[in-house]
């Protein structure tokens, strides 16, 4: 089953970071890394920049689409009444197959601000014990996941968290 996870990072470079040891770890087959998008958000920035988004051709067109609609939809329409909630409730019915809820996306907009960083990861597991040597130590805050109470908590823990 492929795993949604959304981590927030206290600084707008440390989920590129993040993605870097995924990345690697990845290579060595200690997870399936299916895709990824990292959104950076500088201080003063009107908006995020997001980037590791569709570096694989092969991988692009669904999980591109993906991103488009979830970052698209939390960080660049207009968050104000009525057009903030519309979008934020059509997405959650969009997303609500893989168990994504609207609570998940309100949190995600509100934790990922100005200053932060993202980190959006759709994996497989591969080797979880060797995975999670890689990852220890790294604060990051677990905002969002499909997962089951215990195997979120047990991923809180992979990340240090």
């Amino acid at each position: 089953m492929a795993m949604f996870t959304v981590w927030k990072f206290d600084d707008p470079e440390g989920a590129a970071k993040a993605a870097a040891i995924v990345k690697d770890a990845a290579s060595e087959g200690l997870v399936t890394l299916v895709d990824h998008a990292v959104v950076a958000w500088p201080e003063g920035e009107k908006h995020p920049k997001t980037h590791g988004v569709n570096e694989d051709a092969a991988k692009s067109g669904g999980w591109g689409a993906l991103w488009g609609l979830l970052i698209g939809a939390l960080f660049f329409i207009p968050v104000v009444g009525a057009v903030a909630g519309a979008a934020i409730g059509g997405l959650s019915r969009a997303l609500s197959d893989v168990g994504i809820k609207k609570e998940d996306l309100e949190r995600i907009q509100a934790e990922v601000v100005p200053g932060t960083s993202g980190l959006f990861l759709i994996t497989e597991q591969g080797d979880p014990d060797r995975f999670r040597e890689r990852l220890h130590g790294l604060r990051a805050t677990l905002v969002s996941s499909n997962l089951s109470d215990a195997e979120t908590r047990e991923l809180k823990e992979m990340f240090g968290g």
